[in-house]
């Protein structure tokens, strides 16, 4: 059967906008920011670009539920392009609470438009209108997303079923907004201006939707977008004005600009031209100084010693699934012992870079021991380095990781909207 060319009805736009982002994560392996600047949305209008990019979040946020409904409704599950059309109609339904009418004429018309055969289009027609009336009841019924089967069996092991449970439901419910601000003296003051709440560590926070350029603040460069977690690692790097601190894998700048704000002599480094724009545009936006290096950690220069490195090295990002729900769809845990061994190099690197009785912070966005604690404990004995234990600001003691720094979860502050997991932990080289 020959696609249909004939032109897009009101509301459709949108709608296979999204469908196409969902084939880029679930067949092509593609991660979602790479498709989303891939120009599948230059042709929309701002709205419908926003649903677009709206509906496939929430779809790859949603799709375990979904596929428990549709298997309610089918004897077997239809082939990909078929499946991700009633996925994302299902998440209209259930979760986004459209009129069923649309949904199903427009997942109807989908069909036909991806070139399967009639059979297809009546699929979707019998299945979504049985999803219209008994999906949303069932849908409260059925277990958060799990973990993919890549993942989920590596973690259970590491932490227990009741944990890796709470991290799953901290990935369905997504991310809030924190802010880090460029001078934390005036967290109340930015708090009452941006309807946010100040968390113990220092970050703000603000939980509902907004259009981030349009916040007092941004354009004067009083804050930026940041983690709670990953704002933690700057901070325990504890540097002082005047300091040389070298912030290894610096894009997008968060920490960086955390680091400049010290006064301290900051160099960044990243090996992408494209990402390391990014920093540059931050600082110019924030008012903060820092040095730029377009180069691979690996043959970072050797001219200079520093006082301080902050290493957040490359990693799986297991720990940010619920800010990047396409993440365990575009990947398959094929790369983890390639990390694992650049992980091992960059703190090599790191080493060779501080001074003698330096400091190193080393950091990942993992939920992976391998990526963490043992990459850690492997450094130190390899360099002789000591963990340097301190407080932070809201440091909880149930952090503290069993090997030593810290290990965050996504379960932890559920009740105020989460975090990110991260491990970190600092060292001292030995004078």
């Amino acid at each position: 059967m020959t696609q249909d060319h004939t032109p897009l009805s009101s509301g459709l736009h949108a709608r296979r906008a999204a469908v196409q982002l969902l084939r880029g994560v679930f067949e092509e392996k593609e991660q979602l920011s790479l498709l989303l600047n891939s120009g599948v949305l230059d042709r929309l209008e701002p709205a419908d670009r926003a649903r677009a990019q709206r509906l496939a979040t929430t779809t790859l946020r949603e799709v375990g539920r979904a596929d428990v409904v549709i298997s309610q409704f089918v004897e077997k599950m239809p082939p990909d392009v078929a499946l991700n059309i009633l996925r994302l109609a299902v998440v209209e339904l259930c979760v986004e609470g459209e009129a069923p009418h649309g949904v199903v004429d427009s997942a109807v018309n989908l069909m036909k438009r991806s070139g399967r055969s009639p059979r297809m289009a009546g699929l979707a027609n019998a299945v979504l209108r049985k999803v219209a009336t008994e999906g949303p009841q069932m849908w409260g019924d059925i277990p958060a997303s799990p973990l993919p089967k890549w993942l989920r069996p590596r973690v259970v092991h590491l932490f227990d079923e009741a944990t890796v449970q709470g991290i799953e439901a901290a990935h369905l419910a997504g991310a809030p907004l924190d802010i880090t601000l460029r001078d934390e003296s005036k967290a109340e003051h930015w708090a009452e201006q941006l309807g946010a709440e100040v968390l113990p560590t220092g970050s703000l926070r603000v939980t509902r939707s907004v259009q981030v350029t349009d916040l007092p603040g941004f354009n004067e460069g009083a804050w930026w977008i940041q983690d709670a977690a990953a704002a933690m690692a700057a901070r325990m790097l504890n540097v002082q004005k005047g300091e040389t601190v070298l912030d290894m894998c610096a894009a997008p700048g968060g920490k960086t600009m955390q680091l400049a704000a010290t006064g301290a002599d900051v160099t960044a480094l990243d090996i992408s031209a494209d990402r390391m724009a990014w920093v540059e545009e931050n600082l110019q936006r924030t008012g903060l100084m820092a040095k730029l290096m377009v180069e691979d950690a690996l043959n970072a220069p050797d001219d200079v010693l520093y006082d301080a490195i902050l290493l957040d090295a490359p990693c799986s990002a297991t720990g940010t699934i619920r800010r990047h729900p396409d993440l365990p769809y575009a990947k398959d845990g094929t790369q983890l012992n390639e990390l694992f061994a650049l992980q091992g190099d960059m703190i090599d690197t790191a080493v060779g870079l501080l001074k003698p009785g330096g400091r190193l912070v080393f950091c990942t966005c993992s939920l992976l021991f391998d990526e963490g604690e043992r990459q850690a404990k492997t450094a130190m004995q390899r360099h002789g380095l000591t963990e340097i234990e301190q407080e932070l600001p809201g440091m909880e003691p149930e952090w503290r990781s069993r090997v030593g720094g810290l290990r965050l979860s996504p379960s932890y502050w559920a009740d105020r909207g989460g975090m990110d997991g991260f491990f970190m932990i600092a060292m001292r080289k030995p004078e």
